[in-house]
């Protein structure tokens, strides 16, 4: 059929604009944000542009919903305001007529919404917690970076390590200072190499002194010598904390009802739930007078999105904390929302009005005092 082709392609072009705008609008602020946590030693900075990828990834199904529902209300804004609905109207298409045709351009994008925030959402944040928990818990030596103070993974030591080092196996003018049962050491060398002895590893500083004190008290000892080792090494990878909820598959929250878990799966569910209904809503939210502009229904669309989303960010929280019960509150949101959207939209589709509404009494008494 020439109008569902039409509104087809119309659809695929808006919906791509806004996808591109609003995947580079969020890349750059998930840009900023990662350069901020590289910068406070909480991400690897070499593996920046993967946290950002993983990041994104994790965001895309709110941005598809995003886009379609922009998509879908300026393309049919602008038909009502170019007098095109007028003319699908007068062939014989209805307002639900419209229902088909949305749908079938929307479908992929809802099964790839539900197939991004039940199981990409998870895997992309585990990807993330891993990354981070790897470079957490790096070896001491691991963190040293010449020219700069680094702090041991225990934050009982700080290294320092001058630029001109020739390689990460040897290093010059080296400083080290550490707190250990009770005592305070600050230990200084021309010079350091890394030795392994067996599966130990151990510093072997050359040249140098040993400053030792005892914490609150004013006693201080200096020793001076010639060749110093101390041992130091890699800290194993534990997984000792059980993995957040938002990075647990959605089979696992499942299986594990709590209500943190429930929380989280009420979440990525109403992603999905909410790119279907507001399809509806677009279908219900658009129309216009030819005369005047579009601003005033994008920015109703807007508005509407901000507070469904902020809703199921409530809901998550309501129902991790036990003040909500998971099923009656995914019913009550996503039913209502689109139980309202459709009685809208049959609203506009059969042109009630509260006049209509009103007895035939009142509208004759109306009328003779009108005459």
């Amino acid at each position: 059929m020439l109008f569902h082709s039409s509104i087809r392609k119309e659809l695929a072009r808006g919906f791509g604009a806004t996808l591109v705008a609003l995947v580079t609008i969020v890349m750059t602020m998930m840009l900023i944000r990662t350069l901020g946590q590289a910068a406070k030693g909480s991400v690897n900075p070499s593996e920046i542009m993967m946290v950002l990828g993983y990041t994104v990834l994790g965001y895309l199904p709110t941005i598809l919903t995003l886009s379609l529902f922009v998509a879908t209300v300026s393309t049919l804004s602008r038909m009502y305001s170019d007098s095109e609905m007028v003319i699908w109207f007068a062939s014989g298409t209805g307002l639900t007529g419209m229902l088909r045709p949305l749908l079938r351009f929307a479908w992929p994008i809802l099964l790839a919404t539900a197939a991004l925030a039940l199981v990409v959402w998870p895997w992309s944040n585990q990807q993330i917690q891993d990354m981070k928990d790897r470079y957490e818990q790096r070896g001491d030596l691991e963190r040293i970076a010449p020219g700069q103070f680094q702090e041991s993974a225990n934050g009982s030591r700080v290294f320092f390590i001058d630029k001109d080092s020739p390689d990460k196996r040897t290093g010059k003018n080296v400083f080290i200072s550490s707190q250990d049962n009770g005592k305070e050491t600050v230990t200084s060398a021309r010079s350091a190499k890394i030795d392994d002895v067996g599966e130990r590893r151990f510093l072997i500083l050359s040249n140098g002194q040993r400053l030792e004190s005892t914490l609150g008290q004013p006693d201080l000892r200096v020793s001076q010598f010639k060749e110093y080792a101390t041992r130091v090494g890699a800290n194993a990878l534990t997984n000792t904390d059980a993995a957040p909820s938002r990075a647990r598959s959605s089979l696992d929250l499942l299986l594990d009802p709590t209500p943190m878990n429930l929380g989280e799966l009420s979440w990525r569910l109403g992603l999905a739930l909410a790119a279907l209904n507001f399809v509806v809503i677009a279908l219900a939210v658009a129309g216009g007078n030819p005369r005047s502009g579009r601003s005033g229904n994008m920015v109703f669309a807007l508005f509407a999105f901000v507070v469904y989303y902020n809703f199921l960010n409530l809901g998550q929280s309501w129902i991790a904390n036990g003040a909500a019960q998971f099923v009656r509150y995914m019913l009550a949101l996503h039913g209502g929302v689109f139980a309202m959207a459709m009685g809208w939209l049959l609203a506009r589709h059969n042109q009630w009005s509260w006049r209509n509404l009103l007895p035939k009494a009142t509208q004759r008494g109306t009328q003779g005092a009108c005459a």
